[in-house]
């Protein structure tokens, strides 16, 4: 018996040592054999003492009511027996009684853990017990008894599962049998009922019900049943979203990574591009998403990706323009006014090909459908000044106001057409001559260095210094010299008239 509780012990503690999930909620049905050494309470167990002498099978079947709260039916067959008690002498008797039962009952347990690896319980339940004497004691009972019948019998205990796999538990188990006669060792004194303790141990398979949700995917494995998801996978198709997302938010196949068959998988549309996965063309565009991504690189969101008044279906499907350029053709007029307004050709920059660009043609008021009135065009050279950038004395640094300056000097000149920048870099009188040549130099350098980075190319600028050579006012006072201390930005472009 020793050698048979500590093995008990160690496998309870080893499996108590597992971290894994057991079926011991939303089971659904549960089924199981146990047995249980037994320990007789009756009237001769209280002056002999106990004794682990008897046994009990048992076979029951376990359903869930809720969360905490079980039902289980269960019928079992043992043997209860015991030593006799000479009253007379008030010693053991010479005599034994054994006593078979077959217990029918019905017990209400209560689980109130969530545990992950082992389910403690409690029980309490009601039945009927058939008993029969088999062997009876050698003392007469001192009132009448019956040697078989049916009497009811009130099961009360504690025990819990552990997991061993999935779908097998082990059950382990403590109770006391309260029965409603006092004839199971057939002597009777009518102060106690008899009854018995049971230990037990045993195996319990079970099911899933069909209301879990065992992947977590917000989903019961009855409604992953209808669909022909996998109940153990919350990402059937592996689209990066779970099956509940696809069915009860996104009306999407949970069976296909690509619902709507654009070429982008579910998950990327919802997570990464925001398109809808259950449509292909998003924008309505006429482009699935993803063509628009992959191939086109347009935007799956915006039907009209470059803003020229054409949708990027009908770019590339009808008119063979670009719909990430909006001016495919490059003669200043956007796709969609060719089209719809001029009826120009937009792949095409002078469509009566009567030398005129049709952007020209539609800017003079010429037909650009009608190459009779295309007049050469005359391109005239012009200058523009800009504002100059000062200085203070002795030094080339530039200020906020001058950085202010020469950004207006870049946008300016980038919407000139043909151009060119002319810089040139003053000093005042102040010093030697060579000292200002070398002042006005680093000035206009400074000027240059600072529009290149903006963006201009180096070779459209020209740069010359004066030195003090070329004052702008005379420097006969401070207020003059500080307007000598300067650099002047002129551009020349070309107008087509």
């Amino acid at each position: 018996m020793k050698k048979l509780s500590l093995v008990v012990i160690l496998v309870f503690l080893t499996v108590l040592s597992t971290n894994s999930f057991a079926q011991f909620k939303e089971f659904g049905l549960k089924g199981g054999l146990q047995v249980n050494g037994a320990i007789s309470a009756t009237e001769f167990e209280d002056d002999n003492g106990i004794a682990l002498s008897s046994y009990l099978f048992r076979a029951f079947l376990r359903f869930e009511l809720s969360k905490y709260f079980n039902a289980e039916v269960g019928a079992g067959y043992g043997n209860l027996s015991g030593d006799d008690f000479n009253y007379t002498t008030m010693k053991k008797g010479t005599g034994e009684y054994s006593t078979s039962i077959i217990p029918i009952d019905a017990r209400l347990l209560y689980t109130p853990f969530d545990l992950e690896s082992w389910n403690p319980y409690f029980y309490a339940g009601i039945g009927l017990m058939n008993y029969n004497v088999g062997t009876k004691p050698g003392v007469v009972s001192p009132k009448a008894v019956e040697a078989d019948g049916w009497t009811g019998v009130i099961p009360v205990g504690l025990g819990t599962e552990i997991k061993l796999s999935d779908e097998v538990l082990l059950d382990l188990s403590v109770g006391v049998n309260y029965s409603l006669t006092d004839n199971i060792n057939f002597f009777k004194i009518d102060e106690y009922n008899d009854g018995y303790f049971n230990i037990g141990a045993g195996i319990t398979f079970t099911g899933e019900s069909m209301n879990s949700d065992k992947d977590k995917d917000g989903l019961t494995k009855r409604e992953e049943l209808e669909l022909g998801t996998d109940p153990n996978n919350p990402d059937t198709d592996g689209d990066g979203l779970n099956d509940g997302a696809e069915v009860k938010q996104y009306n999407t196949d949970p069976k296909n990574p690509d619902s709507d068959g654009d070429g982008l998988k579910d998950g990327e549309e919802v997570f990464t591009y925001k398109t809808n996965p259950a449509k292909a063309d998003t924008d309505g565009d006429g482009l699935n998403d993803g063509d628009e991504l992959m191939k086109f690189k347009t935007d799956p969101l915006k039907a009209d990706t470059d803003g020229d008044g054409l949708k990027d279906g009908e770019e590339v499907m009808k008119y063979k323009t670009d719909p990430l350029k909006a001016d495919t053709d490059g003669d200043g007029l956007n796709d969609g006014e060719e089209v719809l307004k001029y009826k120009t050709d937009p792949l095409k920059v002078d469509t009566d090909g009567g030398t005129v660009g049709d952007g020209v043609e539609v800017k003079r008021g010429t037909n650009p459908l009608d190459p009779s009135d295309d007049v050469p065009v005359a391109v005239v050279e012009k200058e523009q000044s800009f504002d100059m950038v000062w200085f203070t004395l002795n030094s080339s640094k530039l200020s906020k106001t001058a950085k202010t300056t020469l950004d207006n000097v870049y946008d300016v000149f980038g919407k000139l057409e043909d151009a060119k920048l002319y810089l040139s870099g003053h000093a005042c009188s102040l010093g030697p001559d060579n000292y200002n040549m070398k002042l006005s130099t680093k000035r206009v350098n400074a000027v240059k260095d600072y529009l290149v980075k903006k963006g201009i190319n180096a070779s459209l600028i020209t740069t010359e210094a004066f030195g003090e050579n070329k004052p702008a006012f005379p420097n006969d006072n401070e207020k003059n010299r500080s307007k000598n201390r300067r650099v002047e930005i002129k551009a020349t472009y070309k107008e087509k008239k």
